[in-house]
């Protein structure tokens, strides 16, 4: 106990390298843990994008590719879904519900979905979260629009606001569809998901947008259908893009998925979400390695900070080891004090890197969850956040037995006393 109170005193005279030390060890730890927490957060909030779904169904493709287009708004599908398709699954015994989404069109470079008043009621994510409002309601006309969070705040769209749409996905383009403008009725909360960044349209409106379009090209003058006389007609979608279903029972899971996979209608295909989320997770992992490579090289800079500090005092330090030597200290003692000094550097270090990190999660958390998205939960380290402090406490000790030992050796040569 005493080489402690000696160590930490020994410190204290040395207090403005030590304290440098402390500072370069903790906001190393502060990057590490503060990494650690995003990337798992962020891994947990891209497997919640979508839940309580239970099947995606589409043209048959990849799945990986389904996922894309249907949840991530990336990509077009390689076919569309018929609307007795999906009438078909629908009313199916196992189905609960079932969402149908239209894409093809965009506004400034966001994306359009029609849908129906199901998706507001069934669609979920992150930890079964239900979509809420901001402002508005769910869309009513038929040229209502609800837009995500993102649109409202980078456009500076709110409740009333005209926008008009335009034909394809792409972020420019050349044909719009100005005779059929639509008007916001309702604005999101923020989801952290790409529902932030979508216009949500009824699919009749996504029918009335093209009604009178004949090979991908507006008609022109007396064939012409204006959007009042749209109201007009039988707005029932020939074709969907996708389906989402809920089932009442998920033990039936694969036995609908083989029935969709199988289905003599047209050929389709039933991806379980979690499933494809994780295909797609793998795809994206290096990315997530990267990150925690880069900050373990951030810690191993601090460490060897701190072997350079102690390294470089040994010199210095000549005559308060003869004085240690002189009044009966042995080598070993000597040995000690210089790796309890590293330990508790280490210590020091790791104690201000938590408090960092926990003082910038209580700060930054509204920040984080309201720009993008992505909530980080405070709460206390886990068995994998202890084992990679004791990992760096354990390398902080193995990196001072290095100037430990070579303060050891020097004692010995030097016989019973170090000459000053």
């Amino acid at each position: 106990m005493y080489l402690l109170r000696l160590a930490i005193k020994s410190l204290g005279n040395r207090r403005f390298s030590a304290l440098l030390t402390v500072i370069a060890i903790g906001l190393s730890v502060t990057l590490l843990l503060a990494v650690e927490k995003v990337r798992t957060e962020a891994r947990s909030s891209f497997a919640s994008t979508i839940s309580g779904t239970d099947l995606i169904v589409g043209a048959r493709s990849g799945s990986v590719q389904l996922l894309l287009y249907s949840v991530f708004r990336i990509g077009n599908a390689t076919n569309n879904v018929r609307w007795d398709s999906f009438e078909h699954f629908a009313s199916h015994p196992r189905v609960d519900w079932a969402i149908p989404l239209s894409l093809g069109d965009s506004h400034r470079g966001f994306k359009v979905m029609g849908t129906n008043q199901s998706y507001f009621d069934h669609y979920r994510h992150g930890r079964d979260q239900a979509l809420t409002f901001t402002a508005g309601a769910p869309f009513d006309d038929l040229y209502d629009a609800v837009i995500g969070a993102d649109i409202a705040r980078e456009l500076g769209y709110e409740l009333g606001t005209e926008l008009v749409l335009a034909h394809g996905t792409g972020a420019v383009s050349f044909v719009d569809h100005g005779d059929k403008p639509f008007q916001v009725s309702g604005v999101l909360a923020r989801t952290g998901t790409p529902v932030d960044r979508t216009i949500h349209i009824s699919l009749e409106g996504m029918q009335a947008l093209h009604v009178d379009w004949q090979q991908g090209m507006p008609a022109r003058g007396a064939a012409a259908v204006s959007a009042e006389d749209a109201r007009e007609l039988d707005l029932t979608p020939t074709a969907i893009t996708a389906i989402l279903l809920g089932l009442n029972n998920r033990i039936s899971t694969f036995a609908v998925q083989r029935e969709v996979n199988q289905y003599s209608g047209e050929p389709l295909q039933a991806v379980l979400p979690g499933v494809a989320l994780q295909e797609l997770w793998s795809l994206l992992g290096m990315a997530e390695k990267s990150l925690f490579i880069v900050s373990v090289f951030v810690v191993l800079t601090g460490l060897v900070g701190m072997l350079t500090a102690i390294l470089s005092s040994l010199n210095e330090r000549r005559r308060e080891m003869a004085i240690l030597r002189s009044v009966g200290a042995r080598p070993r003692h000597v040995f000690a004090l210089l790796l309890l000094e590293a330990a508790s550097l280490a210590i020091a270090g790791i104690l201000l890197g938590l408090g960092l990190l926990y003082l910038g999660l209580w700060i930054g958390q509204p920040l984080i969850l309201s720009q993008y998205g992505l909530f980080i939960a405070i709460t206390p380290p886990g068995l994998y956040e202890w084992t990679l402090l004791g990992a760096i406490l354990l390398a902080s000790i193995l990196m001072g037995s290095v100037p430990a030992w070579r303060a050891y050796r020097q004692s010995l040569a030097d016989g019973l006393s170090i000459r000053t």
